[in-house]
């Protein structure tokens, strides 16, 4: 795992060395083991294709220039980058693992590739050569690369199929500038740091800032499965995969449960590939406990495993994580999360360059923190919600649309959407009283009803957030549109299957890969995930969404796969989720430090309605409503604001 940068000038301008160096050193916690540059001069040419300090390079004859800061896992002896082909005509800046390498590896030999290394970087190389951009397509993992051909003097850059690593960027005045994090592009002199005021609205319902869109109106990612090709001509931007929902018919529940048993226990065996230390997160959840139960049946050796726990016991996994670890006989290791986090929060807020209000970063920093103590890998369960529609939010929506199929569009929103505004939003309730979200939701077309679950500051409500002139720049402008889009080119059949594509190609994305991303990289460890592995997800989009969904009970065929290695009070306990428990913190141990960046802050001063933060202050402190995550919201926002803006 590493940190890539690089600048690429067509406008004549030379590259100015020390700007690379600066921006690629800002990185080392992504790379701390070694650093090296690319630099296409003359000097550097005429000796070898080996990575240069930049001190080979200060003539200023180049336009190009790449900067790497590596995590040593795989070929430690020989695997520096930037890397490049026999000629020194093709180089490459990556970040990630490619698992199928090997298998490809021997192929481009048969082709006739010479290869001076055995890293899964140098296959990339040889893969360009003989197939081009289309190679993107071969590779089976996690990446994010730049791949310099002198002679076609082009950039191909890509990203992996779910957005795993990650890609920023600026395109302006012919110079392309590109970074493993936005603060590479920052570390850039002259880049434009205006708002993205959109950005601003999409944080404000999602708690994260959706692909290409960044903070800056002027700085992009790189979105999911997509690659691009820069050259003097523009920037062709392209989409080289996708997953469609169409149910595989024919099958029994047998045949599936089988073939889910084999594809995920070979996802996470080829996942275990590494020359350091390797080990696991341990939640207790169905995921996590399924790949250390994959991973153990493959080792010889104890798995090291990793959890946390919670004083408050409605977030405390710690019993079922250590049960999970005491059946698979685990090295395992606990630790104590307390609001003593603020340090961490702000830490975190630099770490993850854009607003950022997923409260999870903490307890996944921490995790990955004391995980780093004693390995360099760790392998995640991320992504069996998302696959087998296992959040509580999928069986809510199937409820609703129940009701929906019985009451009549016309006289849906008369009736439910009139109980709905009329009905309290009591959160001090027993969540069994809770019903103006249900009441509300049946009023509304399954699509908007789903955005509305989903989204923390809906857009009928931005108005209260934003002051006058922060509406204005927003313009109307909706997040809602951008769901919609996606909703309704999605290729599916069903419903359930609609909304669960539309979660990995937003939520998954830019939330859930992008709080482990930062969180670990903070600290320097690679994790993987194998039920995000590809081609297990291929299989699993193609069974049919009733064996997914069934009664009340998600993932429900994923868990009859893993009876054969897990326990019933593990897969069908009660889910608990992942997160911090910020309601009471923010009432207690973080009550003045919230109360003073929420009500007094830069960012708070100069984008919201301090009037309306003030309502919703006194609020949550008297119990009358539970305001803990927009006010984290603005809390990150603000912490943000000092660091960036």
């Amino acid at each position: 795992m590493c940190g890539i940068a690089g600048i690429v000038h067509y406008d004549g301008q030379k590259i100015n060395v020390n700007n690379l160096v600066k921006a690629t050193r800002i990185l080392t916690h992504r790379g701390p083991d070694e650093e090296g540059y690319f630099f296409n001069c003359k000097e550097l040419k005429e000796h070898s294709c080996e990575p240069k300090p930049p001190i080979r390079c200060l003539e200023g004859e180049e336009n190009v220039g790449f900067g790497h800061r590596r995590l040593s896992i795989i070929d430690l002896a020989s695997g520096q980058q930037p890397l490049c082909n026999e000629d020194g005509t093709v180089w490459i800046s990556f970040n990630g693992e490619v698992y199928n390498y090997q298998v490809l590896k021997e192929e481009l030999e048969a082709k006739g590739h010479v290869f001076k290394t055995n890293s899964d970087t140098e296959t990339l190389v040889h893969a360009y050569e003989e197939w081009g951009e289309n190679a993107v397509k071969r590779f089976r993992g996690m990446f994010a690369f730049a791949i310099w051909d002198e002679k076609k003097q082009e950039l191909l850059v890509a990203r992996d199929r779910l957005g795993k690593k990650p890609f920023y960027y600026s395109f302006e005045n012919q110079s392309f500038v590109f970074g493993s994090e936005l603060k590479v592009i920052l570390e850039v002199p002259g880049v434009d740091k205006s708002i993205d005021y959109k950005a601003l609205s999409d944080y404000f319902s999602l708690l994260y800032v959706p692909s290409p869109r960044t903070i800056f109106k002027k700085i992009k990612k790189l979105p999911a499965a997509h690659y691009a090709v820069i050259s003097k001509k523009g920037m062709r931007i392209e989409s080289y995969w996708d997953l469609p929902f169409y149910s595989q018919t024919g099958l029994s529940e047998n045949r599936i449960i089988r073939d889910l048993q084999e594809i995920l226990d070979e996802a996470t065996r080829i996942r275990m590939m590494s020359e350091v230390p390797l080990g696991a997160f341990l939640s207790g959840g169905v995921d996590s406990s399924a790949i250390v139960a994959m991973m153990a049946g493959a080792s010889a050796d104890p798995v090291i495993t990793n959890s946390i726990s919670f004083s408050v016991a409605s977030y405390n996994e710690a019993a079922y994580a250590q049960k999970v670890a005491d059946l698979y006989k685990t090295d395992h290791n606990e630790f104590h999360v307390t609001p003593d986090a603020v340090s961490i929060i702000e830490k975190l807020a630099w770490h993850y360059d854009e607003p950022f209000a997923d409260s999870s970063a903490v307890p996944t920093y921490y995790v990955s923190k004391m995980a780093r103590e004693r390995v360099t890998v760790s392998l995640s369960g991320d992504g069996g919600d998302e696959n087998f529609a296992g959040y509580r939010r999928y069986y809510m929506d199937m409820r609703e649309n129940l009701v929906r199929n019985v009451v009549p569009r016309a006289l849906r929103q008369p009736i439910f959407g009139l109980l709905g505004s009329l009905y309290p939003k009591a959160d001090y309730l027993p969540q069994i009283f809770r019903g103006k979200a249900f009441l509300s939701n049946v009023a509304r077309d399954p699509i908007n009803a789903y955005f509305f679950s989903v989204s923390a500051v809906h857009d009928m409500d931005k108005a209260k957030f934003f002051n006058d002139q922060v509406m204005q720049k927003i313009r109307g402008y909706q997040t809602f549109d951008m769901f919609k889009e996606i909703y309704d080119k999605a290729p599916a059949q069903d419903h359930l299957s609609r909304i669960q594509y539309l979660d990995i190609k937003t939520y998954l994305c830019e939330d859930i890969l992008t709080k482990v991303d930062r969180a670990s990289m903070a600290v320097s460890l690679e994790v993987r995930c194998p039920i995000l592995d590809h081609v297990f997800m291929e299989y699993a989009a193609k069974i049919p969404s009733n064996l997914k969904l069934k009664g009340l009970e998600g993932k429900y065929i994923f868990k009859k796969a893993l009876k054969k290695y897990l326990p019933d009070e593990i897969l069908y306990r009660k889910k608990m989720g992942f997160g911090v428990p910020i309601l009471e913190w923010m009432k207690g141990d973080l009550k003045e430090y919230t109360r003073a960046l929420v009500l007094e802050g830069d960012a708070s001063q100069t984008y919201l309605n301090v009037p309306h933060l003030t309502r919703i202050w006194k609020e949550h402190q008297r119990g009358v409503r539970n305001w803990s995550t927009e006010l984290w919201i603005v809390m990150m926002f603000n912490l943000w604001h000092r660091k960036f803006a």
